[in-house]
């Protein structure tokens, strides 16, 4: 078991300033719950005896009941899919057509995602699997905990409720995107999670609807940094997946919640820092005083720089784009002379000038006109989607553009989200797989492309525990 320190759930207790001893008790429990979810082999592995003492105790504290919301959260920025050391911002644009990966290690974790040399045994897709599952795991006790609990009013759990419901949707979103079908856990009963099967792609989207469906009304549309999970964060995970089944519709509708509710931070060196207007939804680092986003991509020293951009991308940027300009950083190694170049959205390095002056947004307002843009040129209204495709780029400098039809509109949307969400939690993988264009753009490019690489395998240690897991075809 590997205790970590938490900056989160630190944070809280001192807010609460606990001086009982009963309750010193409980933040014990507390934390062995926490990191025992954390640190045991496959979230199916939880005992119930633990589950007993620990919502006959823990959840009758309103201080750590806040640590233990504050818990997942943090957990989110260590571990999983979309954060950890190593998440979808890193490994799936070296995965697709965005950077290319020069780091010295030729069998290391990066360079099999680079290089599509991705096995069933791949230690990667299993570490997302079991780490998302873990948190999804907590989540679920986390409900079943506040749901019980007779020290909290009809309000707080409201709020508590909402709150957990996106945070499960929002890792089963990754998930079902990355794998393909999945099981979406809505308990932490161990019998029940042990025996669970994949569950169908549109089914999966018609869960993650209703816990979001159920989330919004129960929460407030904006709380303190935007670190925590809000009403307009619920309309853009909505906006987000109504896009992804192609219902266009509602896709407009949701991302129109949102935009009514936020204004873009038109100086593009300020986007990416905590106080930005147009962020929604946001993780603080934690222990760490930079993103991983920083730490992944800006070298340590000039010949450091393992994350470098691709030609291809860099040359789809327009003359005088200032996004180039502001998020585009320049390397020249001191040993070699070459020059390289770098994404540069987030700044802080190391967090010595500026404690703490970035956190990773997840959710931001630029993907919200995108995809209302998208939606309405699929409904044919094109003015709509001309005119928040404009709102983008004009931020950039860039005139307005020129597409006046469907088909055109369709494809300087695409080519606009390429440029202004690149190296952002994989959105270019997305849109290539739900378009249809994985293959036609990464096979060039990559020779160990096949086909199925379209979906990462299921762990084959999961399948092993539970004959009902089948793997993706081709692993």
């Amino acid at each position: 078991m590997k205790f970590k320190n938490n900056t989160y759930y630190l944070r809280a207790l001192k807010e609460n300033a606990f001086s009982k001893t009963a309750t010193y008790i409980k933040i014990g429990i507390l934390s062995f719950l926490a990191f025992y979810t954390i640190s045991c082999e496959s979230f199916l592995e939880i005992e119930s005896p633990k589950d007993k003492l620990i919502s006959e105790t823990v959840y009758e504290d309103k201080g750590v009941i806040k640590s233990a919301l504050a818990n997942i959260y943090y957990q989110m920025i260590n571990e999983g899919i979309q954060q950890g050391a190593f998440g979808t911002s890193t490994y799936m644009s070296i995965y697709a057509d965005e950077l290319d990966y020069l780091g010295v290690t030729t069998s290391g974790a990066a360079r099999i995602i680079y290089e599509h040399n991705i096995q069933g045994n791949n230690v990667t897709a299993s570490t997302w699997w079991k780490d998302s599952y873990r948190i999804i795991y907590s989540i679920n006790h986390f409900l079943e905990g506040i749901n019980n609990s007779s020290i909290l009013s009809t309000e707080e759990k409201n709020d508590y409720k909402g709150q957990a419901l996106f945070v499960r949707a929002f890792l089963h979103t990754l998930l079902v995107e990355v794998y393909g079908d999945v099981p979406y856990i809505k308990t932490s009963d161990y019998i029940e999670n042990g025996s669970v099967s994949r569950m169908p792609v549109n089914e999966v989207y018609e869960n993650i609807r209703e816990d979001l469906t159920i989330a919004l009304p129960l929460l407030d549309n904006t709380k303190g940094e935007r670190t925590y999970a809000s009403k307009s964060a619920s309309y853009a995970l909505l906006a987000r997946t109504y896009l992804y089944t192609e219902n266009w519709d509602l896709a407009a509708t949701a991302a129109t919640q949102v935009i009514n509710k936020h204004t873009l931070e038109l100086d593009l060196s300020k986007v990416f820092l905590k106080e930005s207007p147009e962020t929604i939804w946001q993780l603080e680092n934690g222990n760490n005083l930079h993103t991983t986003q920083a730490s992944n991509f800006i070298g340590r020293n000039s010949t450091s720089f393992s994350y470098v951009l691709t030609t291809g991308l860099l040359g789809v940027f327009e003359n005088n784009d200032a996004r180039k300009t502001n998020w585009v950083g320049i390397n020249t190694n001191a040993n070699t002379g070459n020059i390289t170049y770098y994404p540069y959205k987030y700044k802080d390095r190391d967090g010595i000038n500026n404690p703490n002056s970035e956190y990773s947004i997840i959710f931001r307002l630029a993907e919200q006109y995108l995809i209302r843009a998208e939606a309405r040129a699929q409904l044919g209204n094109i003015t709509g989607a001309q005119n928040d495709l404009n709102a983008i780029r004009n931020r950039a400098g860039l005139a307005n553009t020129l597409a006046n039809n469907k088909d055109a509109m369709l494809e300087a949307i695409i080519k606009e989200r390429r440029i202004e969400l690149f190296t952002e939690h994989g959105h270019r993988w997305y849109d290539l797989k739900r378009t249809g264009k994985a293959a036609e753009v990464i096979k060039p490019i990559k020779p160990n492309w096949q086909d199925h690489h379209i979906l990462f395998p299921i762990p084959e240690s999961e399948i092993r525990k539970n004959q009902n897991l089948t793997q993706n075809p081709g692993y």
